[in-house]
Order: C-alpha cells, then structure tokens, then sequence
C-alpha cells in the first residue's frame, strides 16, 4: 500500500475554463522545437513517411502520457503537477524533489530559452535589436500580466493561443496553396521500413517527444480549474490531440515545399521554409510568427510554474510565504521568485546548461506519475476515478516504454548531466526533512 500523505486539499479559487486550460496546454508545447528539429531529422532520413511517422510515434506517446494524467488528474484534482501525483502515489518525500526541481529550474530554464529565443527571431525581424533585453522585457511584460489576475491571465492566454493556432493554420494552407510541390512521396516505399528501424529514427524521437512536452501543463493549475475532475480530462486529450495534428501536417508543409537537401542538418527550418514559400521576405514573416508563438508559450509556463510553488508553501509551513496569494487566487511571490530566477538565468546566460541538466529528473517524474496508475490500479482499487485510462494498460504502457528509451539515452550521452539533475532533486531531501523537523517541533 502507499504511505499516507499529510497532504490534505485547501480551498482553491476556480476561475479557469476548460477552453482555457485547452489554451494552456497547446501553448506550453508548440514552442521553439516543431519549427527547429526538423533538419536533423531529415539529414538521416532523408524520406518523408519515416519523418511524418516521427511525429505520429511521438504523438501517439504523448497521447498515451495524456490519457494517464487524465486518470490521476480527476482521481487528484489538485494544483501541482507530479508534485501532488507522486506524494499521493507513493510518499510526499518524492512529490517533494519532483516539486523542488519544477519550483527552481523545472519552468524557469524553459521560460529563459523561450525568452531569448524570442529575442533572437525579433532581431531577424527588427534588425538591431538586443536579444537579451528583448527577452528580458519579454519575460517581464507577461509576468506583470500574470500578476494582474487570473481573469486578465486567461484571457492572455486564450488570445495568444488563437493566435499562435491560426497563423500556423495560415502558414499551412498558405503552404499547400502557393509552396513548390517537392518530388517526394507521403506514402511508405520499400526502404522505408529500413529508417524506422534504424538508429537515427530512435534518437530524433527522443527530441520529437521534447517537442511535445507540455501535454501534461493543466494538471499544474488543477486547483483553478472548474468542475476539475470533467474538464481537466478533456482539456488534456483535446490539447495533445490538436498539437499532434498541428504538428503533422506542419512538418508535412515543410517537407512539401522546402528540397529536403535545403534543410538536412539546418537549425532554423521554420526560415528556410519561409523563404521558398513566401520569397525572401518569408524568412520574416515566419520570423515573426514564431515570436509570437513564443509570447503564448512563455505565458503559459509562467502561468504554470508558480502553481506548483504554490502548492508546495501551503503543504509545507518552511515554504508558507509562497503560498500567498491575491484574492483571485494569483500566487504573487511564488510568481515574482520564478521571474527572479528567469532575470538571472538570462543575464548569466546559464539556461541551455540547466536544461540538460534538468531533462532527466523532469523525464523520470513523469515516468513515475504514470507508471503510478498502474500502481494505484493495485494498491487503491477502491479509489474513486472519475475518468479511467481509455486503453488501460497498453497505453500506459506505451508512454512508459518509449520513456525509458528517452531516459537510457540521456544517461548513455549525457551522464553527468542527467546525474547532477538527480543531485538538484536530492538536495531537496534536505530542505523537506527540515521542514518536516519543523512540523513536529511544533505539534510538541
């Protein structure tokens, strides 16, 4: 059986709709990685149904993932993520570390890399500008935005969501109606079968799967969400499932108009297409597009992260000041401690190190999150799920697989990195074991 977790729930304000927490959840994984990871897909699989399959794989995976937090997310419709998922599954001292690392760097590496990446495509679009102070204002703008209130933060959200989805739909049809056809085939030949089965397909899908990470980012906001244990479930199968088809036929516009031998071992694919759709002008028109894809995604994890500080300062009395909150509900100093480290990470220009080292801690708590359902299916069968895994338990199963193939290699290419992430989450045992010392200091 799993160890009781003193966690008990607390009044939370639910203001957010399911179409917002939709909104949320599509901003947070169409980033930077669909309009960049392409070239280096096609510079080893230089045909276009391996690379589609890439993505319809990956798609599938997330999918899987989805459909499993959409199970402990309305069984536990609480904010915080892995946090409250692995201190209900399994001991509030794991939910801890998983919390600890999504608190510190776990949201403010991604925003960081976000910001600056805004500031590098605006530059291409404004020639001149600083890309640093671009993503600083940036990254300033949307927190003060954040800190307005919920409703003003939703409503960010929802706009610069629509508008992020229509201008990829726009660039789609404006690809498949004015792009030069590229000879190549949508449909499996016969050496197809050969790149799937190879290497190169198996590590570009480690990055596919990066691509889609963010499926998971309403459960971080579960508390706000009305009627949680309905909405949260189909806001987080509804957003994977229009980023899987977004991503799709977006790498297929790519393919269609752009030479594949233009783009193999290219970074900014999203440019390159631009140009051969649009002219030479393209290359800004796609430029600033995905600046403003950049604004929905920075938005949404500044939204999400906080929540899971939040969480933390109400369960744990050490942390009680980053509970407080506005009376809408907006967690003001856990927002102000997250744009404080996002400043010192974009002034000191640490994130991209951050980020390698934190992808396999973040990998591990979601492969921990739902290899829990199965567990619970053993450990709680009593427990009430107001939505059960469709699928159960290939699906899990399936997220479970292609994880630990992430995680193996990771730890195969990047050792150290993903070992000093592991040393980022333990060294939050201390900080919980002082806290629980704490605790029953003051029962005495």
């Amino acid at each position: 059986m799993s160890v009781p977790s003193p966690i008990a729930p607390r009044l939370d304000v639910r203001t957010v709709s399911t179409m917002t927490a939709i909104a949320l959840a599509v901003a947070d994984m169409i980033g930077i990685g669909v309009f960049t990871s392409l070239g280096f897909q096609v510079k080893d699989i230089p045909s276009a149904f391996p690379v589609l399959m890439l993505w319809i794989v990956g798609g599938i995976a997330a999918l899987c993932g989805a459909l499993s937090y959409a199970e402990l997310s309305a069984a536990f419709p609480r904010s915080g993520g892995e946090y409250n998922f692995l201190s209900r599954i399994y001991h509030p001292a794991l939910g801890f570390l998983a919390g600890w690392i999504s608190a510190t760097v776990g949201f403010s590496a991604p925003i960081a890399l976000a910001a600056m990446a805004f500031g590098v495509y605006f530059k291409g679009v404004v020639p001149g500008s600083s890309p640093q102070l671009l993503a600083l204002a940036v990254a300033w703008i949307i927190t003060f935005i954040h800190l307005s209130g919920v409703k003003h933060s939703a409503t960010f959200q929802n706009v610069s969501t629509v508008v992020k989805a229509a201008l990829i739909v726009a660039l789609i049809v404006a690809g498949f109606a004015y792009g030069t056809p590229q000879p190549i085939s949508f449909t499996p030949s016969a050496g197809d079968i050969g790149y799937i089965a190879s290497a190169p397909f198996a590590v570009s899908l480690v990055f596919v799967m990066y691509a889609y990470s963010g499926w998971n980012a309403a459960t971080y906001i579960a508390g706000e969400i009305q009627d949680p244990s309905v909405a949260l479930p189909r806001a987080i199968i509804a957003a994977t499932v229009i980023v899987i088809a977004l991503y799709v036929v977006l790498n297929a516009v790519f393919l269609y108009t752009t030479p594949i031998t233009a783009m193999a071992g290219q970074l900014d694919v999203a440019l390159i297409a631009g140009k051969h759709i649009f002219g030479d002008f393209g290359g800004r028109i796609v430029g600033a597009l995905i600046c403003i894809g950049l604004v929905s995604s920075i938005s949404a994890m500044t939204w999400i992260g906080p929540r899971v500080t939040m969480t933390m300062g109400k369960d744990h009395p050490l942390l009680s000041p980053l509970a407080q909150t506005t009376a809408d509900g907006v967690p003001t100093t856990a927002i102000l401690l997250q744009l404080a480290i996002v400043s010192l990470l974009l002034m000191t220009q640490s994130f991209e190190a951050v980020l390698d080292v934190i992808q396999f801690s973040l990998t591990l708590c979601s492969f921990l999150a739902v290899l829990g359902v199965i567990v619970l299916r053993w450990t709680e069968p009593g427990l009430a799920r107001p939505y059960r895994t469709w699928g159960y338990p290939i699906t899990p199963l399936i997220f479970l697989g292609v994880t630990a193939f992430m995680m193996y290699h990771l730890i195969a290419e990047r050792p150290l990195q993903s070992l000093a992430g592991l040393g980022i989450m333990l060294a939050g045992l201390a900080i919980y074991a002082y806290s629980q010392m704490r605790r029953v200091a003051a029962r005495i």
